[in-house]
């Protein structure tokens, strides 16, 4: 018996309904949504939740707690929002170099700086850091500046 739409007529001379069904837009809806998983898939691994195992090593000594250096309208310099001498700058940075590490190890530091300030008051405190060997700076802003 062949598939195909029925040509004759049925009875009270109506014509009878298609008995198939139109598979091709159901292959096109599939065809993109696999498409979509298959770019989406990889992005989802980092956010997979993982039972790890248990372990009896003790946990690592992490440092992720970043200084914060900010200097005001004035020129002053805050460590930790503590105020701090710029003779007494380059003693302080040395010390916190040589507790928590230099170069890659060295922690992270947010530098704040108010936007009145001199390029070149903000570059000495940069300076005394490199000079540390606290090279891991990221400048802090405010965000978008909208116009």
């Amino acid at each position: 018996m062949a598939m195909g739409p029925v040509q004759g007529r049925g009875h009270n001379g109506r014509r009878t309904p298609m008995a198939e069904i139109n598979v091709t837009p159901l292959v096109d809806v599939m065809l993109v949504l696999l498409i979509i998983f298959m770019i989406t898939a990889p992005l989802l691994v980092a956010g997979v939740p993982v039972n790890l195992p248990d372990s009896r090593a003790g946990a690592l000594d992490q440092k992720d707690e970043p200084i914060q250096i900010s200097i005001d309208e004035t020129g002053k310099v805050f460590l930790d929002d503590q105020e701090v001498a710029e003779a007494t700058l380059a003693d302080q940075l040395g010390r916190i170099a040589a507790t928590r590490g230099k170069g890659k190890d060295s922690p992270q530091i947010f530098l704040r700086a108010d936007r009145g300030l001199d390029y070149g008051r903000v570059m000495r405190v940069m300076g005394e850091l490199n000079r540390a060997g606290l090279n891991r700076v990221a400048l802090v802003t405010a965000g978008e500046e909208k116009s």
